[in-house]
Order: structure tokens, then C-alpha cells, then sequence
């Protein structure tokens, strides 16, 4: 009997898009869910995805691949500090890239 870890990403919207594509190309069962936060204030999704223990890595590589931190330039009012005095000059800050969450299933049933 196969282990099962349950693998919870939080990506940007545009990564998870790309990253939900090419799981499905791989035959990796994934679920999107609409999730907000994040430093931005900006979309992000939540994918959840039931695999062998033995195609955890194959998941984490995509991930690698699809959502690729960077950076970009945003204008001070875009950030979340209403109270701090900040130079009005747009600031480069990082955006993308994944958080990843692989945790040990108990039971995994398929109906």
C-alpha cells in the first residue's frame, strides 16, 4: 500500500495558473482554490494535491519551475504601511514564487 502526502501550495494567481496546467499535463490530481493575502494584498491561489510519496519531488520540481520568484517595481502607496512616512518613488520588491506545505496523509479515499 502506497504512503500519500498532501501537498498545499500558495502561489500568485499567475503562477498557480501555469503550475495547475502542468500538473494536469503530468497526470497530478490537483484542486485550485481563490485565496487572498499575501504582502501585496494581491490574489493568490491555494492548490491541493493527494500524492504517492514517491511523486512528492516530481510536485516540488514543477513548482520550482512554474512559480519562480522576481521582482517588481510597485509605487509606495501600494504598499501596507499607511503610517510609515516612505519616499515617494516607487520601491522593487519580490513577488511570485510559492509557498509549499507537504504533510503526512493518514487516509487518503477516492469515491
Amino acid at each position: 500500500m502506497s504512503s500519500y502526502k498532501l501537498v498545499l501550495i500558495i502561489a500568485s494567481n499567475i503562477d498557480a495558473d501555469r503550475l495547475l496546467r502542468a500538473l494536469v499535463e503530468h497526470n497530478i490530481p490537483a484542486t485550485k482554490m481563490s485565496s487572498t493575502g499575501g504582502f501585496l494584498r494581491r490574489g493568490n491561489s491555494t492548490i491541493l494535491s493527494g500524492v504517492e510519496e514517491e511523486r512528492v519531488e516530481e510536485v516540488l520540481q514543477l513548482v520550482r519551475q512554474e512559480c519562480r520568484a522576481r521582482t517588481e517595481i510597485v509605487p509606495t502607496q501600494a504598499l501596507p504601511f499607511p503610517d510609515v512616512a516612505l519616499p515617494g518613488e516607487p520601491v522593487e520588491v519580490r513577488v511570485g514564487g510559492a509557498i509549499v506545505f507537504v504533510i503526512p496523509v493518514e487516509r487518503l479515499e477516492r469515491t
